[in-house]
């Protein structure tokens, strides 16, 4: 009766641990920032899936990664890389812009 007990109780573990992280896991996508632009300016990326966005930064000088409607911020180095997670969104169109170069860092995440 023991190892009945065990077995269930380690494959409950496993099957949480399985389970979080599929919770977790992200598709990755990645925007760069290159003389004060991001490329591609417009992203995008499945509704309804958490993704992860990786930012290269090109350019020698740090750029902010900012979003309003995604509720994130992101300082990036000069020749640096930073992460940001978004999702899942519904269908539609979510601006971001880069906060130290506003006049040309600007694009847009299309979730469809």
């Amino acid at each position: 009766m023991r190892i009945k007990g065990l077995a269930a109780i380690i494959g409950i573990c496993a099957l949480i641990s399985f389970a979080g992280t599929q919770v977790m896991a992200a598709e990755d996508y990645t925007l760069r920032i290159k003389d004060h632009h991001f490329i591609p300016e417009t992203l995008e990326i499945p509704a309804g899936e958490k993704v992860r966005i990786v930012i290269v930064n090109e350019d020698p000088t740090p750029e902010e990664f900012e979003s309003y409607e995604l509720n994130r911020e992101k300082i990036i180095k000069g020749h640096g890389k930073g992460v940001v997670f978004v999702g899942p969104l519904n269908a539609g169109t979510y601006p971001f812009f880069g906060e130290f170069n506003m006049d040309t860092a600007k694009g847009q995440i299309v979730a469809k």
